[in-house]
């Protein structure tokens, strides 16, 4: 049987991502640091699972919704830094490693554009403590020289799916009256529905020539503003009130998130995937909303 490994699989996307290879007639083994499967502990069993697979995706890393205090940090950058270098030592340590390891990495990566987008080979890459993260889990994937595992790198942008993820928040604002603008409302919804996001992985798998980073991001992006108003369209409501920026910080407190999550601009277009031939299913924030609001 043909075999997935996905490393920190417990999540909203590791666990799609099991369903969807299970219906494809894979064998999946999660890593994680729940006690049903490998632990991150046990390196020999990391390297034993590693064997004979043909795929090897990681989405290992605490999550970044919450306060960006000294602890959390910490704590982001070390989840990300060091499942990493256990994965590629154990990839380094097998007989038949995985033919593809696809880690992922976060369209975060780029500075704050309202100018202009960001593709793969053009784009800025910004500053501040996410954009460190970001740049330090990319290098730590790609300081492994693998001569028998082609590596790629996913910069997805914010995954819109049915079961988790930030579409349970956003109904839930629109929902009691609170799905305005928020901010300017001119910041740019880089967004992928989970199931592209599933397809790329299956594309790049048969592009065996295709190496490196891409950006994992629908081809349409949109103002926050036009994002609040597909929302209300879709669920029906008319009205909601705007929340500016001092509104958001004060509430972000009391919700122990930052505000970075929904302020920042981020203008990513899939460049390298368009040109590769790679045909998105969902390719407009309606369609998406519409697939993910109505067919439950």
């Amino acid at each position: 049987m043909r075999k997935v490994v996905i490393a920190g699989g417990t999540g909203f996307i590791g666990e799609f991502f099991q369903k969807r290879f299970q219906e494809l007639g894979y064998e999946v083994s999660i890593i994680s640091r729940q006690k049903q499967h490998i632990h991150w502990d046990d390196k020999l069993s990391i390297q034993e699972t590693l064997e004979d697979a043909e795929l090897l995706i990681n989405l290992a890393g605490k999550s970044v919704n919450c306060r960006y205090n000294g602890t959390n940090k910490q704590e982001i950058m070390n989840s990300r830094i060091t499942t990493t270098k256990i994965l590629g030592e154990a990839v380094q340590s097998c007989s038949n490693p995985p033919e593809l390891w696809i880690n992922s990495s976060t369209a975060t990566i780029y500075r704050h554009a309202e100018d202009r987008p960001m593709t793969e080979a053009d784009g800025e890459i910004g500053s501040g403590f996410s954009v460190d993260v970001a740049t330090k889990w990319e290098d730590a994937f790609f300081s492994f020289r693998l001569s028998e595992t082609r590596q790629v790198a996913l910069r997805i942008a914010i995954v819109l799916g049915k079961d988790g993820g930030v579409m349970t928040p956003y109904r839930n604002l629109v929902r009691f009256g609170l799905g305005g603008i928020q901010g300017s409302g001119k910041q740019m919804f880089s967004w992928i529905h989970i199931e592209d996001l599933f397809q790329i992985i299956l594309f790049l798998r048969e592009k065996k020539h295709l190496s490196g980073v891409f950006n994992c991001s629908a081809p349409q992006p949109v103002t926050n503003r036009e994002l609040m108003h597909t929302l209300r369209k879709e669920l029906n409501t008319p009205l909601g009130l705007p929340a500016p920026k001092w509104m958001l910080e004060i509430g972000s407190v009391f919700i122990r998130t930052e505000t970075e999550l929904v302020l920042k601009s981020r203008w990513v277009i899939p460049d390298r995937l368009k040109r590769e031939g790679y045909n998105f299913r969902f390719k407009t924030l309606g369609h998406t909303l519409q697939d993910i609001l109505h067919h439950e």
